[in-house]
């Protein structure tokens, strides 16, 4: 018999999942930059631990850029855009 409440079953369905590992730690704050101008809930986990010590961050699989798990796809989607050059200024554009 399953005890869970449905409010802790949707609780663990929204539960962070990784979007991305990256072993410079800015970069990984970049990707979470570039979600969060898209809509999306990021955060950045085991930067600090990469900027201590960089020969540690491969050992433990680089900065994590977590996102909810329902965000997933659309996180994949903007990372996707960002691999690619979509996301990049052209000369002389200015942010608004």
């Amino acid at each position: 018999m399953d005890y869970t409440s449905n409010a802790i079953k949707e609780d663990i369905k929204d539960d962070y999942t990784i979007a991305a590992r990256c072993l410079d730690p800015t970069e990984a704050h970049v990707l979470r930059g570039c979600l969060h101008a898209a809509g999306i809930a990021a955060t950045v986990a085991d930067d600090h631990h990469s900027q201590v010590d960089q020969l540690i961050s491969p050992a433990m699989g680089g900065a994590r850029v977590l996102v909810h798990e329902r965000d997933l796809a659309a996180a994949k989607e903007i990372l996707a855009a960002y691999e690619r050059g979509d996301l990049a200024l052209k000369e002389g554009d200015v942010p608004e």
